[in-house]
């Protein structure tokens, strides 16, 4: 308004900037209340007012034309400004349910679970969202510690409603069932109801108790990254997978629970295949296996960030699927759960 205000005085009447003193109210409008709106749109007319008297435009229709002008397009800020404010509180109240609903879903894991200590990472690919179809959990039982982390065919609610029903599930069962592969039926038994066989999740099933050891079991899954105190690391593929759940009747009986080594300070690393599978410029797929120095932090929290800190600047931009990992650190320091 300023320039506009400068460029009319200098140039004289007979060019007609004067209108375009109307386009401080309509900007203040995109980015302001509908109450800055109306003090910028009052301080524009007062200010067409003094250069149209100033140019001695009102002895003719354009100052009066200039006046509208101005007066028009404040009426019409003012509506937007008001519309935007609106829409802008019912999003507000959108995202406030949206993280009520994720805490529910998506409950924070607990740091610590006898030796265990515990971190846990959740990128959505969807734009200003904190869930999708990845799930995790972590389950204190009187066999150890019970943990799922797993990837719902396809996106959207329809993701989101199917990992809702592993997740209740999968903490039901975690309490009272006496193996991992009996949990697994009863996973593949809430996917069926919730998909009828058209929805799909592979998952990893975890038990970690106190024998130095950690019983999986896999349902098509990427293996989890095992890593060790020297320095050595495995990826803990399984003798054979489990079909994906969901896919139990189109595929041979699931495959059973097995056993690998995890002595203290050994580490057992899970994720999605929103890692694996996120590709750089060239096209080529993130090497995990030559990132397990970033698993080495101090803290599980901090090992996580790296690697995800690591996967964002390895893809420069966006991921393009949902990419959870989970931490699992054996110190064999048991502390208060």
């Amino acid at each position: 308004m300023a320039t506009v205000a400068a460029v009319d005085v200098t140039a004289g009447p007979d060019v007609g900037f004067l209108p375009l003193v109307s386009l401080g109210p309509a900007f203040a409008s995109l980015i302001g209340g509908w109450r800055r709106t109306a003090i910028i749109g009052a301080l524009a007319l007062a200010l067409c007012a003094v250069l149209g008297l100033y140019d001695g435009l009102f002895d003719s229709r354009r100052g009066f034309t200039a006046m509208a002008s101005v007066a028009g397009v404040t009426a019409a800020g003012l509506a937007a400004a008001a519309m935007r404010q609106r829409r802008e509180a019912e999003l507000a109240n959108i995202r406030t349910i949206a993280e009520v609903a994720q805490r529910v879903l998506l409950r924070p894991a607990p740091r610590r679970a006898g030796s265990l200590s515990i971190a846990v990472s959740y990128t959505s690919a969807t734009a200003e969202a904190h869930i999708g179809g990845d799930l995790y959990e972590v389950v204190r039982s009187p066999a150890g510690v019970r943990v799922l982390l797993g990837d719902v065919q396809g996106k959207g609610l329809e993701a989101v409603e199917t990992a809702a029903a592993v997740l209740g599930a999968f903490r039901e069962a975690a309490h009272d069932a006496p193996d991992l592969a009996a949990i697994g039926i009863r996973l593949e038994r809430a996917v069926q109801r919730e998909g009828n066989g058209e929805k799909f999740v592979t998952a990893v099933l975890a038990e970690v108790g106190t024998e130095h050891t950690a019983t999986l079991l896999n349902f098509g899954h990427p293996p989890p990254l095992i890593t060790r105190p020297d320095g050595s690391w495995e990826f803990a593929e399984p003798p054979s997978y489990a079909p994906p759940l969901g896919l139990s009747d189109q595929a041979p009986d699931p495959a059973e629970p097995f056993d690998v080594p995890l002595p203290p300070g050994s580490q057992l690393f899970l994720y999605t295949d929103g890692v694996t599978e996120a590709r750089n410029n060239d096209g080529h797929f993130y090497p995990l296996h030559e990132r397990t120095a970033l698993l080495k932090a101090d803290e599980p929290d901090a090992a996580l960030d790296a690697v995800r800190a690591d996967l964002l600047r390895y893809t420069r931009g966006p991921l393009h699927d949902d990419a959870a990992m989970l931490l699992l650190r054996y110190d064999d320091l048991p502390h208060a759960s």
